[in-house]
């Protein structure tokens, strides 16, 4: 368990107290804090207050965070695109729609679940059996490369690598509109979006440091083809930034226009290359994935209508 003290300033007033902990603890959703406090795990002042309590400056807010349960994964045979692999490592080529880790709402099915079948013990415990071997991740409907770890020596290598931002990993995602610049980098801070706790945003509040190097490919008139390359890897920043600067990923569904264009089954985003050092050989090795199949109809189809 985590206990957190506040002590709320002139800012905090006439906030209502589960709106304010989920701000100040950005890891939590609204709902997450809303189940806490109804468990009696916060305390103003001493003595517990419902949701609705509107906060006051000068209030001593006590939290205590139970620790995570972790989620008991199945080993599934499914199938499992593997690019490279040896005794520490190995990595993947996951398929747009599959889900990396299981959670409440996607116990199985998803990429660990496959690699515990394919790996059965052989994987790093760092982060427990929730993500087993999962150094990185990438959303359920991002395809691409990602780096699995089998032991415990070759996840802390490669983690390491990508707080050093050495790890290099790049995307190509189709847009909305024509990015005028050849090339051009958004660095610019993300953290949970303060409107909407499911979504991230760029915020000033509760943030960390974010940068993308965007490099324009082809250019479409209504959208542009563009490679993205990660120096830091927060989440969901790709879709983030490119929603920032006024060209959402075709197809997503969270950042971009209410109109969805249906048939990408999410967004156009696929992460191509992935390249470290090998945590035991030191070698540096690099990995590219060709754009799949629903990447490429798109392409074709934009093509085609640019010629028409």
């Amino acid at each position: 368990m985590n206990n957190y003290t506040f002590t709320l300033d002139d800012s905090a007033a006439g906030e209502r107290l589960d709106k304010l902990l989920a701000q100040l603890l950005s890891e939590l959703t609204r709902s997450a804090v809303q189940k806490i406090i109804d468990d009696g795990g916060v305390a103003v002042n001493g003595k517990t207050e419902n949701k609705k309590y509107k906060c006051k400056a000068g209030d001593r807010v006590e939290i205590t965070v139970p620790d995570a349960k972790p989620l008991e994964a199945k080993a599934q045979n499914l199938p499992l695109e593997i690019v490279y692999e040896d005794d520490d490592l190995l990595v993947v080529n996951k398929p747009k729609g599959m889900v990396v880790h299981p959670a409440s709402g996607n116990p199985d099915g998803t990429l660990v679940n496959a690699l515990l079948y394919h790996c059965g013990d052989s994987l790093s415990g760092i982060n427990g059996v929730i993500r087993p071997g999962i150094v990185h991740r990438i959303d359920k409907d991002t395809s691409g490369l990602l780096i699995v770890a089998k032991n415990d020596m070759a996840h802390i290598s490669l983690a390491e690598q990508i707080k050093e931002h050495s790890f290099s990993r790049a995307y190509e995602a189709v847009v909305y509109g024509n990015i005028k610049e050849d090339k051009l980098t958004v660095n610019q801070p993300i953290g949970r979006s303060p409107k909407d706790r499911k979504k991230m945003a760029v915020t000033l509040k509760n943030s960390k440091n974010a940068t993308t190097h965007i490099e324009v490919l082809e250019r479409f008139g209504n959208f542009t083809h563009i490679r993205c390359v990660l120096e830091t890897g927060r989440t969901h920043q790709i879709r983030v930034h490119c929603a920032h600067i006024g060209h959402p990923v075709a197809g997503d569904e969270v950042y971009g226009p209410k109109k969805v264009i249906t048939e990408l089954h999410g967004q156009c985003l696929h992460a191509k290359h992935i390249g470290f050092v090998h945590p035991r050989t030191h070698e540096w090795l690099e990995f590219e994935s060709e754009l799949p199949e629903y990447f490429t109809n798109f392409l074709n189809k934009l093509k085609g209508e640019m010629h028409g």
